[in-house]
């Protein structure tokens, strides 16, 4: 019972709304208000500010919320340890990704996947704030994002692989048969790319900013789905990791070129909560990576879909 009140807290302070939780919680609202008075009464501390709605929480309520969020992590991890115990596990594997690591997350998983075909996976796309966030408060087990541009903090790390920069326009111009452009005659093209908020087009505007360049893109998406879609219209250009050519690799009327002076590149990587056990589906995921051979299998993906 007290398991299951801190699970109604802990839904309460997601919503942020009494109506919005019972239903989540698939219960009524008299026995939510009901089960967090008594989760108050356990306690003995006020947890929750209470007017004609939900107005946030007490001081003490964002203490307990922190612990109720790990007890339940840990709850969850355990009771998916002891059914994983001389079998396959089962159950769901939460990973948050960077967009920009959405291309390759199907290789990171692959492995995990044939060990475990009980289990499933939930790719969540997440920017880079949102994982730390997702992390702390154990929404996910692990994340996939940039280990050494703006890094996230009290989390284990495991290197993947490698990201550089290509240039992708419409096939048939005049940049057919290029095999490099320098950022400075790539930001005088017509571009579309990422919105601010992803690190992605924080890195490229770092290196644009290093050549004092401010390049003035007529289109952004926060989707590299939505780049994609004007790239195939015409008439646009982008800047998009090498590993977009993973999914799009059919895109016969595109050309990618690299971009030099300077070639840059960003490590990505794994990330996990660093705390002892580790989730056991994070654990399994980590049992079944090859981390140092993931780049030149990827490569080899990648090569293979061109």
């Amino acid at each position: 019972m007290f398991l299951r009140h801190l699970s109604y807290f802990v839904t309460l302070a997601r919503e942020k709304h009494f109506a919005k939780a019972a239903e989540a919680c698939h219960i009524s609202q008299p026995a939510l208000s009901a089960a967090i008075r008594k989760l108050e009464d356990d306690l003995e501390v006020r947890l929750v500010i209470r007017g004609h709605r939900f107005l946030g929480l007490t001081a003490e309520g964002a203490r307990v919320l922190a612990w109720a969020q790990k007890i339940l992590s840990d709850y969850d991890g355990l009771r998916i340890d002891l059914t994983g115990l001389g079998s396959e596990l089962s159950g769901s594997l939460r990973l948050g990704v960077i967009p920009a690591a959405m291309p390759p997350v199907s290789c990171l998983t692959a492995r995990f996947l044939s060990a475990h075909p009980a289990a499933h996976v939930e790719v969540i796309s997440m920017t880079s704030r949102a994982i730390q966030k997702a992390l702390d408060s154990f929404e996910i087990d692990a994340g996939v994002t940039y280990l050494d541009n703006e890094p996230l903090e009290h989390v284990r790390r495991i290197p993947l692989y490698k990201e550089h920069y290509i240039f992708v326009t419409s096939g048939g111009g005049r940049y057919e048969g290029r095999r490099a452009i320098s950022w400075r005659e790539a930001a005088g093209e017509r571009l579309c790319l990422l919105s601010e908020d992803m690190q992605n087009r924080r890195i490229i505007n770092a290196v644009f900013e290093s050549l004092e360049i401010k390049p003035k893109p007529p289109v952004i998406s926060n989707s590299f789905l939505g780049v994609c879609s004007y790239l195939r219209h015409g008439g646009f250009a982008s800047i998009v990791p090498h590993t977009f050519f993973y999914v799009f690799a059919g895109l016969r009327d595109l050309v990618a070129i690299d971009l030099v002076e300077p070639a840059y590149g960003q490590l990505i990587g794994l990330v996990l909560t660093d705390r002892d056990p580790l989730p056991p589906m994070a654990n399994a995921l980590t049992a079944s990576l090859r981390a140092d051979e993931f780049e030149d299998e990827l490569m080899t993906a990648i090569r293979g879909h061109n």
